[in-house]
């Protein structure tokens, strides 16, 4: 039996841009930065005092009080996206086999701002262990994909995926590959991330790896250009309904674009840095282009890992080059970063969201905030800078890395019968 194709049915997101995925769209396609000063925490003392923060959400608006009060804001924002994702794909519980119907959804750190509380609690106690029974269910970072599963019944494969900033970008290619082996028939695949609390901020200003350009938040994410001094923190949820084709044309879903291949490899490097001449960026690309069986040339719209950092930027680019030769000057690359900042583990689904639309309405997004051209950069790359562009997008190429060396990609292609 042969492997099975994969489309994608559904789509949800609350992002610092757009707490639904039209409105994400909408200001991504328009150039809008989320970055602000931070209001989730008194920032003031830190070195960088601004986020990408997620607007206006109150989880009571979508969960009871008591429900919401057991959950960390990783997992509150997981479930609310989910919500969007399988009402998006007209998922009806009595006419679908939810025995085969999955969620694998990742984080990089989970529930971070439940761990801060309790432990700071404890500290200024007497010493006496007084945690909240809710403590360890708040914080582990697999809980996100438990509470969807038995929010929506989903009774299929169901765990977690954690490679740092790759960790939803695996958990894609990690359901795509259930789909494509016929272990399961839909998946809900994504991740989350809301770690703009004082350890997170805290202990991104203590590696030197966040912007601290306090002066002007919304410029401060800008990949490629020279001045560029670290990335923007952000918070986000997404989710992608993956299913398996025959399936999905049965129930008459309507499809957004076919997943035709994914990657991933390892630097074997650093913990933090990037292989300076991109090595785990080009295996990972290869291995992804290989799998979709497609050449470097018929890749359309680059989505790039793109952070706004001094070393990561150059070395992805290295990698871009090495891969697509000559077609690199065909190419658009883009880095949505520059407006949602890094939403951490997150960032994959995220912007293979922003690939889909692209496919879909063959428009590319911009990288915004470029002021001084990188003379490491080569010229001739159309980074899409300043406004989006049209053009025919038939296949879409999305990557991203993590520390530790985690290199993903996924490739979104127009879907045809």
């Amino acid at each position: 039996m042969g492997l099975k194709r994969v489309v994608v049915t559904g789509i949800g997101a609350l992002t610092p841009i757009g707490n639904t995925v039209d409105e994400f769209w909408q200001n991504l396609i328009s150039g809008v930065s989320g970055a602000e000063m931070i209001k989730l925490f008194d920032a003031s003392k830190f070195k960088t005092r601004f986020a990408c923060e997620i607007k206006g959400f109150d989880p009571t608006a979508f969960l009871e009080k008591k429900e919401a009060r057991k959950l960390d804001r990783f997992a509150q924002i997981a479930i609310v996206a989910s919500d969007q994702a399988v009402k998006d794909a007209n998922l009806d519980k009595e006419k679908i086999n939810c025995d085969r119907v999955g969620v694998v959804f990742g984080s990089g750190i989970g529930g971070i701002v439940t761990f801060q509380e309790e432990v700071m609690n404890f500290a200024k106690g007497d010493g006496t262990p007084r945690f909240n029974p809710f403590f360890i269910p708040k914080m582990i970072l697999d809980i996100a994909a438990g509470h969807i599963s038995i929010r929506h019944g989903f009774r299929g494969p169901n765990f977690a995926v954690v490679s740092a900033c790759a960790s939803s970008s695996n958990a894609i290619m990690e359901s795509f590959n259930l789909l494509r082996l016929g272990k399961a028939d839909i998946i809900l695949a994504g991740g989350s991330e809301s770690v703009i609390n004082e350890a997170g901020v805290g202990g991104f200003n203590a590696m030197k790896a966040l912007s601290e350009r306090n002066d002007d938040p919304k410029s401060a994410s800008r990949p490629y250009d020279k001045e560029r001094d670290g990335f923007v923190m952000g918070e986000a949820a997404g989710i992608l309904v993956l299913e398996e084709l025959e399936h999905a044309k049965a129930r008459g879903a309507k499809i957004y674009c076919e997943i035709i291949g994914c990657g991933a490899s390892a630097d074997a490097y650093h913990i933090t840095a990037p292989h300076p001449e991109g090595l785990g960026a080009k295996n990972v690309m290869n291995a992804a282009l290989a799998e979709a069986g497609i050449a470097p040339s018929e890749v359309d719209y680059i989505n790039p890992h793109g952070t706004s950092t001094p070393l990561g930027d150059i070395a992805e680019v290295k990698a871009i080059l090495d891969v697509f030769g000559e077609h690199t000057f065909k190419l658009n690359i883009s880095s949505t970063k520059s407006m949602t900042g890094h939403c951490l583990g997150a960032t994959g689904v995220i912007e293979a969201i922003a690939c889909i639309k692209s496919v879909q309405e063959d428009i590319v997004p911009p990288t915004i905030n470029h002021f001084t051209d990188d003379p490491e950069l080569d010229a001739r790359i159309n980074f899409t800078f300043g406004k989006a562009q049209k053009r025919i997008v038939n296949v879409a190429l999305s990557n991203t890395f993590g520390f530790g060396g985690h290199n993903a990609c996924v490739i979104m292609k127009k879907y045809t019968n």
